[in-house]
């Protein structure tokens, strides 16, 4: 049984706070969905970066992220608490990679990326079940990331 997140985590706490996406995995219903929107404002201000100064960026709130989420785990006694949502951020920031800052395409990459993360087709879920840590938090959503990318892409090209 889960703990109630009201308990397990203390916003006062950055680790928790960051993990937690601001509080926004404390939503009641879909806090994985909840959190995928912090990442639009993080994704907004990232985004005149371009290229591989905007991969430096995820790549640096992954390793963070490993970290934090591990932490936040760990201190929760819950292995991926659904509360945790800070993979869920950095895995929508690497969906939007190369992706024009348009609310149409933040819309699109919303979308495709929840629709990845909930679904975990393979080698996602494969990885959720296997991959333990902060590392196994982080790496099927980034992996949800790099598919929504793809698809955005994809479209991308098909309405050029």
């Amino acid at each position: 049984m889960l703990l109630n997140p009201r308990k397990a985590f203390n916003l006062k706490n950055p680790i928790h706070l960051l993990a937690l996406g601001f509080g926004t995995g404390l939503a009641p219903k879909a806090p994985g969905t909840a959190g995928t929107l912090v990442g639009i404002p993080f994704y907004l201000l990232a985004a005149p970066l371009h290229g591989m100064a905007y991969l430096g960026v995820v790549l640096l709130l992954f390793a963070a992220g490993v970290l934090i989420c591990d932490q936040a785990a760990r201190d929760a006694g819950v292995h991926d608490h659904p509360a945790i949502v800070w993979d869920e951020v950095v895995g929508f920031m690497l969906a939007m990679l190369l992706i024009p800052p348009h609310w149409g395409w933040i819309l699109a990459g919303f979308l495709a990326f929840r629709f990845f993360d909930v679904l975990k087709p393979w080698p996602i879920g494969w990885l959720d079940r296997r991959v333990t840590g902060g590392l196994g938090i982080m790496l099927d959503d980034m992996l949800a990331g790099l598919y929504a990318a793809a698809v955005l892409h994809g479209a991308r090209l098909l309405l050029a």
